[in-house]
């Protein structure tokens, strides 16, 4: 038997934002990040908004990118201090996240960051409160999934969150709060959401209810996202949308090792983080060919280039994605990230230790291959000096 779990209602279209007057309840506490949806007026809509709906709000901001559990258990506490009946979370999957896992802490005080990190082991939610997610960026998908991922910063680690009960309730997927984001950030939450599909195509739980929804929403994003980056705006509007089947797609289907090697790298080193969505886009090409060993994976990303008027191999699919990239502006290695942030020697220290943590990460069991460490510490050189993958 398996599962196909999504929001009770997703709200999409220009305009959708104003479907949170129609939420019923007493209390709304609202989580946001660094300030863009204040900047660009969002934030005040919603608050607007909740109000029409006969609710008290309360803001809960400063949502670090790569969000800390610090500031999930800051949050639990505002939220037991205000008793919300309603979660709103808006902004990019950072805010969306923090206030997943903040929700869990609120209605179960005494539950710790240890039991959570077990996949598909949080208690059962809603008995307090709601959840409705209003993404802002057009990659994680958070608002219709049952992960959140949150950094332990004194341990350098992100932790995949995985559960269904922290599936939101209510999903609004407005195209005009995406039409804000800049250049960069268009890139890497893009290559997020093609990262997301693709991994869901191949992966070992793919099934009849979410290969549909990948294989839509790669052929969405290899047509639009170039063109949203390069600030074509109705572009960027079917972007959001093609983020969110993407996001359908893996929340059921799950993911594999682009995902756990990104989890492990992304805040292991001390130059700098590497940007979740950026780490992707470098790996996915690399993770393909490792992949590509396994007959029912290589048949399977065949089929996404057919999809897509390639020749239908992996070959092709890999020179498609790499393609993209470049037009991106997207690196092809880690050594080359922001001008070499990535010091090799600590990368080539912690790297037993990193691929150790991937290989233990929670996406890698719907991974097609199998791998062990010593193939993921391999598999992690290759995408440092961008070598082909032979093994």
């Amino acid at each position: 038997m398996a599962r196909f779990t999504l929001p009770r209602d997703i709200y999409h279209g220009k305009g959708a934002l104003e479907a949170l007057k129609t939420l019923e309840g007493t209390h709304a506490i609202v989580v946001v990040g660094g300030g863009s949806m204040k900047r660009f007026g969002f934030l005040d809509k919603v608050c607007q908004y909740l109000q029409e709906a006969g609710m008290e709000t309360r803001v809960f901001e400063g949502v670090e990118p790569d969000p800390s559990v610090e500031t999930v258990m800051r949050g639990a506490e505002a939220m037991r201090e205000f008793q919300p009946d309603w979660i709103v979370a808006i902004g990019g999957g950072s805010p969306i996240d923090a206030a997943k896992a903040m929700w869990a802490f609120y209605e179960y005080p005494h539950t710790t960051f240890e039991q959570l990190c077990i996949p598909f082991n949080f208690p059962k939610l809603r008995t307090k409160a709601r959840f409705c997610a209003i993404p802002s960026t057009s990659g994680t998908a958070t608002e219709v999934t049952a992960f959140s991922v949150i950094t332990d910063y004194q341990k350098g680690v992100k932790y995949p969150l995985a559960d269904f009960n922290i599936t939101p309730d209510v999903a609004i997927v407005d195209p005009a709060l995406a039409e804000t984001m800049p250049k960069k950030l268009t890139a890497h939450t893009g290559m997020d959401a093609m990262t997301h599909a693709i991994e869901a195509y191949v992966s070992t739980l793919h099934c009849d209810y979410t290969d549909p929804l990948a294989l839509h929403a790669i052929k969405m994003i290899s047509a639009d996202l170039v063109d949203s980056f390069n600030g074509d705006m109705a572009a960027r509007d079917r972007m959001h949308n093609a983020q969110c089947l993407a996001g359908m797609a893996f929340s059921n289907a799950l993911l594999g090792i682009v995902h756990s090697m990104a989890h492990k790298t992304g805040a292991a080193y001390t130059g700098g983080h590497i940007v979740h969505g950026c780490a992707n886009a470098m790996y996915l090409p690399k993770v393909i060919q490792f992949n590509s060993k396994n007959a029912e994976a290589d048949r399977r990303y065949g089929e996404i280039a057919a999809s897509l008027g390639l020749e239908p191999t992996t070959g092709a699919l890999i020179a498609h994605l790499k393609a993209m990239n470049e037009k991106l502006e997207i690196p092809s290695c880690i050594r080359d990230y922001e001008g070499g942030i990535i010091d090799e020697a600590e990368f080539l220290e912690k790297l037993p230790t990193v691929a150790e943590l991937a290989v233990g990460d929670a996406c890698t069991g719907s991974n097609p291959r199998a791998i062990t460490p010593d193939e993921m510490a391999k598999l992690l050189k290759c995408c440092y000096y961008d070598l082909e993958v032979d093994f």
